[in-house]
């Protein structure tokens, strides 16, 4: 069926001139009478569909950006809670009973006073008023049915109204490590030599883990994470609207390694930019989705005046500025979880050794609602470290997930609420003390000069064992509270702080070992230490730089290589290049199927063909490069000569699949022509494909599937703040702002993101004004 736009449908019932991305001019005003309000507010969108809220206190502030919320993301954000409550059932079926059992499990279950406490005297007010703004527009459209999203129409059902409480329940969306590692280690264990999982898993700083007592690794079930994949994986459609779950039973956990979600952001001192004013810059790297998963947003009223970006379905903004002092963030790699196993009693599977003695698991049974009004009940098992997520009968044997989502405060970036009002450093640092999840590098800038870094997060103190293997549940390897006084750095010396989710802190604190590799931090340092003073349309620049710093190491090591045929036409082809992936590039083309598609799995077969088991295409690029650097730390005999062969005969089958692909005129490759970029929707409202540039360890990152060369995770969001001079920063949220496929916002964000563009951030009031194409006004009803 033809999407018809939301915004427009709902003007046309009430003075009959468009709303939000309806082709509106700057002179329109539409009016949407509700009732829960203390006053009018305003909602101001731009010529970018970025919405300037207004209000005469924050209750109706956080009211109104709920309205706003289900205004142009009504879909995504329904989606977004049925699937965390576990509440799929009820509109999709009982094919999706399992799959709600599993997101149960995981849902905050504790104490709700603490809950609310965690994150500031303004976090149950600002929740309650944000799911009554969404109830307000959810309630208007059960009364006008015809001017709903489109996508309840065509999967027949209607949008859920909202409790605060559900707000900060979901906590399966948040960023978290590293469960799908561990298996990978202890699968490895089994087959191999654990030793050999580090070329699939590098771990910073050095270290050298060993099987804990009791952990027979061939005895975990290759199936031990599938309930947690349920729960944390999204739901899709097909064409004929059927809901897809998001894993099949017989599909095996991905063998992942610091996975292709990750985040740049750097503080630059006055000191050196070309303005004497700080710069501050970050792109947070998730899936690329339509709607993206950001939005952007700006918030008014007599306490608070902030912009930036936030998730649609929670109130406030987590990166961005408020007049006074600006932050952005990166995903910190701290360690959160762990997988454990138990002893269960062979008479009883409800309970489990723990201590020395036997303990009963906390049994809860629920009703999950269907579509024809009945229920179907699911059992939830708990131990004291969290959910039990399998259980295998011939073994007795349980496991469970402990993640720090049990404990309060940690549903992801709600404790920006506080964040929000800092305006000094230290400010800044006690808010990020009590930060939950996920855990982040905060980096910050204000208007009086200063700048600065903090990592933030719930991180567990082991008291045994480092978190890089499943541990036993009984009651060795218990967590010892939390790590306190994260470090923070103030006004370094070097005039910035950069970070890209590597390795960053300044020594062994045990808050993980698996980080990104350091080739887009070591990027980013090298141009900001570059000659001359720092300018925004630099730091813009850099976002969209496309050096992969792979090739410095990759490179050399086919100097003198001895190969004939396609093997020396594709060193050749690489001989020299700089690293640069943009769109055009045919070394780009060849490298990135090299390096993916041949390289890596062929030198792990000639470590062991175990370990090419685990893995077709996943690769820690530093431990990869390091190992062929060092084969004879990994293969013994002449390890050279076989890293050579290594070389020679993945090269060749790499010029051979491009060419296959491209054709034999390396000439005519082009990196664009394989890599590519879709704006995956839901339900299908898709946009692309587009050409991608770039690739997973550029600043401009471009996380792959190298099966199908789809660009799935990279800077969707990105944001370079003028510090002091507000109105000069610069934005862009692809593929748009809005969730209605009709609307011109929907995709407008596309070309600016791929040209490496900006729209701007806007904050004065003069600036709005001026660029306000319509302003919808909330009106008290009544």
């Amino acid at each position: 069926m033809r999407r018809r736009s939301i915004t427009a449908l709902v003007s046309a019932t009430i003075i009959g001139v468009p709303l939000a991305g309806a082709g509106a001019t700057a002179a329109e005003r539409d009016e949407l009478h509700l009732p829960g309000l203390n006053g009018e507010a305003t909602i101001a969108v731009d010529s970018a569909g970025i919405p300037h809220i207004t209000a005469d206190d924050n209750e109706d502030l956080f009211y109104a950006q709920g309205v706003n919320a289900a205004r142009d993301r009504l879909f995504q954000i329904d989606l977004h809670r049925r699937q965390g409550l576990g509440e799929l059932s009820e509109v999709l079926g009982p094919d999706f009973v399992e799959r709600d059992r599993a997101a149960r499990l995981f849902s905050y279950r504790g104490d709700m006073d603490e809950e609310w406490d965690s994150y500031g005297p303004e976090s149950r007010t600002a929740a309650t008023r944000f799911a009554e703004g969404i109830n307000a527009y959810v309630d208007w459209l059960a009364e006008h049915p015809e001017h709903r999203p489109p996508e309840f129409d065509e999967l027949g059902y209607d949008p859920a109204r909202w409790e605060p409480e559900d707000v900060v329940r979901i906590r399966t969306h948040t960023l978290s490590g590293n469960l799908a590692s561990e298996l990978t280690r202890t699968r490895v264990a089994c087959d191999d030599e654990l030793g050999n999982a580090d070329l699939l898993l590098g771990m910073e700083p050095e270290h050298t883990t060993s099987l804990p007592e009791g952990l027979d690794p061939c005895s975990v079930p290759g199936d031990v994470l599938d309930t947690y994949r349920l729960a944390t994986g999204d739901v899709t459609f097909d064409d004929e609207e059927q809901a897809r779950l998001p894993m099949a039973a017989e599909e095996e956990v991905p063998l992942t390694t610091n996975g292709d979600e990750g985040s740049n952001s750097w503080t630059l001192s006055p000191d050196l930019t070309d303005t004497d004013r700080p710069i501050l810059a970050g792109d947070p790297h998730r899936p690329v989705t339509a709607p993206s998963l950001r939005y952007v947003v700006h918030l008014f009223s007599p306490e608070v005046d902030v912009v930036g970006a936030g998730e649609p379905f929670l109130p406030g903004v987590a990166m961005g500025h408020n007049g006074t002092a600006a932050y952005g963030l990166t995903f910190l790699s701290a360690d959160q979880q762990d997988l454990v196993f138990y002893d269960v009693d062979p008479d009883d599977p409800t309970r489990y050794r723990h201590d020395g003695a036997w303990e009963e698991m906390e049994v809860v049974t629920e009703e999950v609602a269907l579509p024809d009004g009945s229920t179907e009940e699911v059992e939830l098992r708990f131990t004291r470290h969290g959910p039990v997520v399998a259980q295998d009968e011939e073994s007795d044997t349980a496991y469970a997930v402990r993640t720090t989502w049990t404990e309060p405060g940690t549903t992801a970036y709600f404790n920006s609420l506080e964040l929000m009002y800092a305006e000094d450093f230290d400010e800044f640092r006690s808010v990020l003390e009590g930060w939950g999840g996920p855990p982040m590098n905060y980096t910050y800038a204000d208007v009086n000069g200063d700048i600065g870094w903090a990592a933030a997060g719930l991180v567990p103190e082991r008291g045994e064992g480092d978190g890089l293997l499943p541990v036993p549940g009984d009651g060795t390897h218990e967590w010892d509270g939390f790590m306190e006084d994260l470090p923070s750095v103030h006004n370094p010396d070097e005039g910035f702080f950069s970070t890209a989710n590597e390795y960053n802190l300044p020594e062994d604190l045990g808050l993980g070992y698996e980080w990104a590799p350091g080739y887009r931090q070591d990027r980013i340092t090298e141009v900001l230490d570059s000659d001359g003073p720092a300018t925004m349309e630099g730091s813009a620049e850099l976002q969209n730089d496309v050096v992969d710093l792979t090739v410095r190491e990759a490179l050399p090591l086919l100097e003198g290589l001895d190969a004939e045929g396609p093997a020396r036409e594709a060193a050749e082809l690489l001989e020299g290049w700089d690293g640069d992936h943009p769109v055009d590039s045919a070394q780009a083309a060849l490298y990135q199927t090299w390096f993916h598609r041949h390289l890596g799995p062929a030198f792990y077969e000639a470590v062991s063909p175990e370990l090419a088991s685990f893995t077709e295409h996943t690769q820690d690029a530093g431990a990869l490069l390091d190992a062929l650097h060092h084969p004879g730390e990994w293969i013994g005999g002449d390890a050279e000569a076989v890293r050579d062969q290594v070389l020679t005969d993945s090269l060749a089958a790499a010029f051979e699949d491009v060419s296959g692909s491209l054709g034999t005129d390396p000439s005519q490759w082009r990196w664009g022509d394989l890599q590519h970029t879709v704006f995956e929707s839901p339900v299908g409202d898709d946009l692309g494909p587009f050409e991608r540039q770039g690739s997973t360890h550029t600043v401009n990152r471009s996380g792959m599937d190298p099966a199908e060369y789809r660009h799935n995770a990279g800077a969707s969001f990105r944001m370079v703040l003028d510090v002091g001079e507000w109105d000069s920063s610069l934005a862009v949220n692809a593929p748009g702002q809005s969730g209605d496929p009709d609307s011109p916002h929907y995709g407008d964000h596309v070309d600016p993101w791929r040209e490496g563009d900006y729209v701007p951030l806007l904050y004065s009031e003069d600036a709005v004004e001026a660029d306000t194409q319509h302003t919808v006004a909330l009106i008290p009803q009544g």
